[in-house]
């Protein structure tokens, strides 16, 4: 059954509770409150995305040491709500403590703790139905045997390779796969492992799902229902193409911020990571499948530090490898064996390139013309054996629409306009004299 709801990270209830160094804490209390110039436990505990109890355990211990010291509330008219600021010993410690890492902001969640989120949450979970398939993959004319082998491939949350002829809509049905999932899941802004910080969240790959969880009032009104430590979000993609390397697999380590950032596919958790253009990459493809061996067989990748000290991280995400090449091309048989689904998306036949066709032409109000598309048909795919892409539709039909408004005349198709647009999907083979 398709998972409606997934269960929330529950809010940390006391800093014991947190499973982080108690240190690790306070510094990055410490130093919200100096970078951000935060005075109040409700700004504190928005900042660093803890409920307000826990942040105020965490005030009382910084208060203890003589990090922080009460201001008394402000004015009359504000609310009784106590002021704290830094003392010189909580600035000195603030800028000591920034010198080791300039993380400030969302308490980071351990490794241990995300690790159970993400079970609950698992794409493996997952249970996607035709109808769903249908409703997400609506706008595109696909064969009825593409979703035979699609709906099992999505719904194992395991390896997919889809190859092909360029521009049949393996990138599209990619998209289609992610739009089907549907429901949110929880991204944590940052995690902990041995001291160090990684940031996860990003708001370029992330959707978040609800943009008022930050708000003051939100927060008190959600704090004890999850954990803010983490953004409710649409299932993360991650499309990659042929600016892919496998430096961009490793940890990202800022040596001036002296943290680090989640690599691309850690950000994926969840939902997918589609490589596309598989063949185009810099590295072989051999090479990059290779990188993922572990992670598809085990549901683990590891992951090092500076240091050189290696860790598991969990590996719970939908990889679609998309490429144009034959895979017995591009990859030996241990390689192909470990991708689970092998779905080859063709190119459509006659009768649904014009389907496709008069689609694309209703979208965008160009009227059918008998004669434009006889000659279509007749004249101009017998130069190229009759081989119909997906692509083409939208590619001449979009040329002629260019054509009528250079010419400033109404949209319209017809066999000369046919020739023009055609004459733009394909180069002649010539030599050029230099």
């Amino acid at each position: 059954m398709q998972v409606s709801g997934v269960m929330a990270p529950p809010a940390p209830k006391t800093i014991d509770g947190m499973q982080l160094p108690l240190v690790m804490m306070r510094d990055i209390l410490l130093k919200t409150m100096f970078r951000k110039n935060v005075t109040h436990v409700t700004e504190l505990a928005r900042a660093i995305c803890l409920p307000i109890p826990v942040t105020q355990e965490l005030v009382d211990l910084a208060r203890s040491q003589k990090l922080l010291e009460a201001m008394g509330t402000m004015h009359a008219t504000s609310s009784a709500e106590m002021a704290y600021q830094l003392t010189d010993a909580g600035k000195a410690r603030a800028l000591d403590a920034l010198s080791q890492s300039e993380y400030f902001g969302a308490m980071p969640v351990p490794l241990d703790v995300y690790r159970e989120q993400v079970q609950r949450q698992s794409i493996r979970n997952i249970q996607v139905t035709r109808d769903q398939l249908l409703a997400a993959m609506g706008h595109l004319i696909l064969p009825k045997e593409l979703l035979d082998h699609l709906g099992p491939a999505v719904g194992a949350g395991r390896s997919i390779l889809m190859y092909g002829p360029p521009g049949n809509g393996k990138s599209s049905i990619s998209n289609g796969i992610r739009d089907a999932l549907g429901d949110k899941i929880y991204v944590p802004r940052a995690i902990e492992y041995a001291g160090q910080v990684i940031t996860v969240y990003d708001p370029i790959v992330h959707s978040a799902a609800e943009e008022d969880v930050d708000d003051p009032n939100a927060l008190r009104r959600t704090s004890g229902r999850f954990d803010t430590r983490y953004v409710r979000c649409e299932r993360p993609t991650v499309v990659t193409g042929g600016e892919l390397s496998l430096s961009m697999l490793d940890l990202v380590y800022n040596p001036v911020a002296r943290t680090y950032q989640a690599p691309l596919q850690m950000k994926s958790t969840g939902g997918i990571f589609i490589v596309d253009d598989l063949g185009r990459q810099k590295e072989p493809p051999q090479a990059i499948v290779n990188r993922w061996i572990v992670p598809l067989e085990e549901n683990r990748d590891i992951l090092a530090l500076q240091s050189g000290e290696k860790f598991e991280v969990p590996f719970d995400t939908l990889v679609i490898f998309s490429t144009n090449f034959h895979p017995n091309e591009i990859f030996d048989k241990a390689a192909l064996r470990r991708i689970f689904f092998k779905i080859k998306v063709d190119g459509p036949d006659q009768e649904d390139f014009l389907k496709i066709f008069a689609m694309v032409a209703r979208k965008r109000k160009m009227p059918l013309d008998e004669e434009a598309l006889i000659h279509l048909l007749q004249v101009k795919y017998p130069t190229i054996d009759n081989i119909y892409a997906n692509y083409q539709p939208i590619f001449l039909i979009d040329q002629m629409i260019s054509i009528c408004e250079f010419e400033g005349i109404p949209y319209q198709m017809s066999p000369e306009l046919i020739d023009r647009a055609w004459a733009n999907m394909f180069v002649r083979e010539e030599e050029i004299v230099h």
